[in-house]
């Protein structure tokens, strides 16, 4: 048995064009930046003598190889993104990019944007279209009732509205 994991599920291959945007500078900060800074860090650190106690290099080594990671995955995760900058044919249904305002039975409305699982941090209300609720809301329409499960048990939403951001 291997001490490397199993791969995870890469997830949805879609994006906005600002969360493509963010991606390839991280990518680019890491790659041209970051990593020299941190080779020539280690370099230094070699460059003292005995490695085994040296806890320069250490921890250098171990951030490149942090960095060398990070960097093949976004290489990977960005050559198949799929980036979808053009509201659906169907503006009134749930796809991605959507802007959906959703009232809960106790009558508290919340506002979320669905969009794919590398940039739903970017900002508040964002929701990865494979999280529960992304997943119930996808193809559905203005005034439906969604059920989704949740830890405290199964909560009801009705759909209040449905908008998508103009590109461009």
């Amino acid at each position: 048995m291997g001490r490397v994991p199993p791969p995870q599920p890469a997830g949805s291959k879609y994006i906005t064009p600002l969360g493509a945007q963010r991606l390839r500078a991280e990518l680019e900060a890491l790659w041209r930046e970051e990593r020299p800074r941190v080779t020539q860090a280690v370099a230094a650190a070699a460059a003292q003598g005995d490695r085994s106690e040296n806890a320069e290099y250490t921890y250098g080594k171990r951030r490149l190889r942090e960095i060398d990671r990070r960097v093949r995955f976004l290489r990977r995760r960005l050559e198949g993104m799929v980036i979808v900058d053009q509201p659906p044919s169907d503006p009134t249904r749930v796809f991605f990019g959507a802007w959906v305002l959703l009232e809960g039975e106790d009558g508290a409305q919340c506002r979320y944007r669905i969009v794919g699982p590398d940039e739903f941090d970017m900002a508040p209300g964002y929701i990865s279209m494979d999280s529960p609720l992304g997943r119930a809301l996808l193809r559905r329409r203005l005034d439906e009732e969604v059920v989704v499960a949740a830890p405290g048990g199964e909560r009801v939403y009705a759909i209040v509205s449905i908008e998508y951001e103009s590109v461009g």
